[in-house]
């Protein structure tokens, strides 16, 4: 009996070894993502949704070289803080592969540069601030969405038609707020050298004080206006806008209205023809965007909105990186998104090697109040190939990896 004890210990032992080994030891991939789901909802609730279509999709099909998906999600309360803290904990803690996520530009910063510090790859799949990707670049991050440069590049031309001299803004004072707003500015003037910005709000995010802010463009009587609020403060705004006629007479050019999270909540109160970047969902009829549509709606009985076509396409992004890698190993997954191509609903992106930035575009069009719903008419989808710097610019805008 003496003799056996050391033998049925260390089974015991290995056993219990088994269960604590590495996910990857186990035939998983576990790709960590962390986002503001309680400050943000409107947008990262259909974010989630499509996620785990892509989830859903990948691990049908067999997974990723071999290996299944897991996805594992974190709130990280809307504060760069508590995200680099989250980022950690997945890290440390669940043992990720992959690190991904974050809607607010802030949060979007701080993850950007604790991956850098920790030299872990991430996929930014929102935050527009092209800090991301230029100022504060580095060689473990890579963007998805087109950000506020490429946004403002493809409203600029339509500003420009207006024949508009005075432009008031109004922006949430954050980030993303800042950063589009610059991008705007710089290049409205240099497309239209005699324009003037007349007025400027700047509510902090979440605390618009409408009536004071309509009131002080309304003084300031431009001819048109340049809106980067969303979500609950631009409800408000339009609210207060419509209530108080600072709309009549006046063109609005505005970033992410035509989204249905932010568009669909206006209901009888959506302007007509506002110039915005959305996604029209109800119209698109490309092969590559009715498959997902479909599969999307057969899955949970709703349609699409902007943010489902994002979480969709970031874990089909980092599956595609996976597979070209041949690995999780962060180098490898590096080296991979370099010049990475795959579909997506709205086609062929390519995650550029120079900054990063995938060449995922948007939908620019008017809105419409159409029978007391908004929608978006008269739309094009613009490759944000198109709209992105040269190489000799991106030098001068991004450090070296």
């Amino acid at each position: 009996m003496k003799m056996l004890r050391p033998l049925i210990i260390t089974a015991g032992l290995a056993a219990t070894l088994a269960t604590m080994a590495p996910a990857h030891a186990q035939g998983v991939i576990k790709i960590g993502e962390l986002n503001s789901y309680k400050a943000q909802p409107a947008f990262l609730e259909p974010y989630k949704k499509g996620m785990e279509l892509a989830v859903e999709e990948i691990n049908a099909a067999g997974g990723v070289n071999g290996k299944k998906i897991e996805l594992i999600t974190r709130d990280d309360n809307a504060n760069p803080g508590d995200a680099v803290r989250v980022a950690e904990e997945l890290i440390s803690r669940e043992k990720i592969d992959v690190l991904a996520g974050t809607f607010l530009s802030n949060t979007g910063l701080a993850v950007t540069d604790f991956a850098k510090q920790k030299k872990f790859f991430f996929l930014a799949g929102e935050p527009l601030t092209d800090k991301i990707i230029w100022g504060s670049g580095n060689k473990y991050t890579f963007r998805l969405r087109p950000g506020t440069h490429m946004q403002a590049a493809m409203l600029v031309p339509e500003a420009v038609k207006l024949k508009k001299k005075r432009w008031a803004i109004v922006y949430p004072n954050y980030e993303y707020g800042q950063s589009a707003v610059a991008a705007f500015k710089t290049l409205l003037k240099a497309a239209q050298p005699d324009v003037e910005f007349v007025a400027e709000q700047a509510p902090p995010l979440g605390r618009l004080d409408a009536g004071s802010v309509v009131q002080a463009l309304a003084d300031a009587k431009p001819d048109a206006i340049f809106n980067v609020l969303f979500g609950a403060d631009l409800s408000k705004f339009v609210r207060e806008g419509n209530t108080r006629g600072l709309f009549q007479g006046r063109e609005v050019v505005s970033v992410l209205t035509g989204e249905p999270e932010y568009l669909d909540p206006l209901r009888d109160e959506a302007p007509n023809g506002w110039i915005v970047t959305g996604y029209p969902w109800y119209g698109i009829q490309t092969p590559e965007h009715k498959a997902f549509f479909l599969a999307y709606h057969g899955k949970y009985k709703d349609y699409p909105r902007l943010g489902s076509v994002v979480g969709y396409t970031m874990i089909k992004s980092i599956a595609a990186g996976l597979k070209k890698a041949k690995s999780s190993e962060t180098d490898k997954l590096v080296a991979a998104f370099k010049g990475l191509q795959l579909e997506s609903p709205f086609g062929k992106i390519t995650y550029r090697a120079q900054d990063h930035q995938s060449t995922m575009g948007a939908f620019v069009g008017k809105t419409k109040n159409d029978g007391g719903k908004g929608v978006m008419v008269d739309y094009v989808y613009l490759d944000g190939a198109k709209y992105l710097p040269s190489d000799a610019e991106v030098q001068k805008l991004r450090a070296p990896d």
